[in-house]
């Protein structure tokens, strides 16, 4: 999509990292807090507005829902019932898309009507495309609800893995703070060069993306007969790739379980051969919001980076929950922050 791409989330930084900023100042210092709903607020807030600008605060709540209803999906029941028996979960999940939906639809005939689309993504879909011509409403508002959601549900999971890392490795947090001083002081005034100055602090990302990859199991489906490791792999057969070991292939990563970022930053970086780093997928299944889910992540650490010493609380460590899209969630994620001055 032509919105996602990285060209277009190049241009819009400054609109991104204004939220990223305001998570790190409404961090309340000196307090043990559970980490992950906040961090879901204000990457829902950076992404919907990404997605609807100033429809945004609109559609915020429907989406914030909609999450909760995919959520609640996944939850371990006694019973594994068959996909059309209507259960609750079910039910509270179609109710959350109608909801969204029904919230969305006088926005897009608004926009239409008025010949106003705007150059959000919203405005790039409702614009005939060279390949597909105008969408009709339907496509449209079948396709956003995904979308919306997709743009904060996996980044909080790898914003859990990226704050319990700044916690666990102050020396790399140091470092991320050096280069995030050098970040505008009004967020809004931040480019795309000031995106990729932070050099470290996207290698940070990337091996956290590395070690735990926010989604851990890609699904893919052969279409035609094909040899793999010397096995036949039938055509229509069903493929399962685990990013979670891929990712620690000796083979392709030294020292594969140490968190080293730096390996980021070499000639011979990580990501130098296809299908080695694959958190966002790859060919064309690969998730379009890539760009994007680099761009908040990149800013969000930066920016709390910049502002705090993080620390854990003492007791237990945090569970890992399976989540929606085969994630891995690090529930339970309780962090303290100090302030840097």
């Amino acid at each position: 999509m032509r919105g996602l791409r990285a060209q277009a989330v190049a241009a819009r930084i400054g609109e991104i990292a204004p939220g990223a900023a305001r998570f790190a100042d409404q961090w309340p210092t000196g307090q043990d807090i559970e980490i992950l709903p906040p961090v879901r607020h204000a990457l829902a807030e950076i992404g919907v507005r990404y997605l609807f600008s100033e429809d945004a605060p609109t559609l915020l709540p429907f989406a914030a829902q909609l999450f909760l209803a995919r959520e609640v999906l996944v939850r371990p029941t006694r019973w594994v019932w068959p996909h059309w028996i209507p259960t609750p979960a079910r039910r509270f999940r179609t109710r959350q898309q109608v909801a969204f939906t029904d919230a969305l639809r006088p926005i897009v005939h608004r926009r239409r009507s008025s010949g106003r689309l705007g150059d959000d993504m919203l405005g790039q879909i409702l614009r005939p495309s060279s390949r597909y011509g105008l969408l009709p409403e339907e496509a449209v508002l079948d396709t956003l609800p995904g979308i919306t959601v997709a743009t904060f549900e996996t980044p909080t999971r790898a914003a859990g893995w990226i704050l319990l890392h700044l916690a666990r490795y102050p020396e790399a947090a140091g470092r991320v703070a050096a280069e995030a001083a050098l970040l505008p002081a009004d967020p809004a005034a931040t480019t795309g060069a000031h995106l990729d100055s932070l050099r470290y602090t996207q290698a940070v990302v990337r091996e956290v993306l590395r070690l735990h990859p926010p989604s851990w199991l890609l699904t893919r489906r052969a279409t035609r007969q094909t040899q793999l490791a010397g096995y036949t792999i039938d055509a229509g057969s069903t493929v399962l790739v685990c990013l979670y070991t891929a990712h620690r292939d000796a083979r392709e990563h030294s020292e594969p379980d140490r968190f080293r970022p730096e390996r980021w930053l070499d000639d011979s970086g990580s990501s130098a051969e296809p299908g080695v780093f694959l958190p966002f997928g790859t060919g064309p299944h690969g998730c379009e919001g890539a760009a994007l889910a680099m761009a908040m992540l990149t800013l969000l650490t930066a920016q709390t980076a910049r502002s705090y010493h993080l620390s854990e609380p003492p007791g237990p460590e945090p569970t890992y929950q399976v989540a929606t899209f085969e994630g891995l969630a690090t529930v339970g994620l309780r962090l303290r922050a100090t302030s840097r001055s």
